[in-house]
């Protein structure tokens, strides 16, 4: 997701979005551990995704 995309998010989205990535990110890891997985960067990728969220969601909480 281009940052771009992330800021035209709002409030709501934004969190349903982290849910569902950290979701998702819960799933690789474990998925990693058990044997592992195809393309192991994704992990990385999915966790700076979560990280990006979080800050966009309290740029926009903060602006309030």
């Amino acid at each position: 997701m281009k940052n771009a995309e992330i800021k035209g998010l709002t409030i709501a989205e934004l969190q349903d979005k982290i849910g569902s990535e950290k979701e998702n990110l819960r799933k690789m890891k474990f998925a990693h551990h058990v044997s592992a997985i195809e393309n192991p960067m994704r992990i990385k990728e999915t966790r700076k995704l979560v990280a990006r969220l979080k800050t966009e969601l309290t740029a926009k909480e903060r602006q309030k």
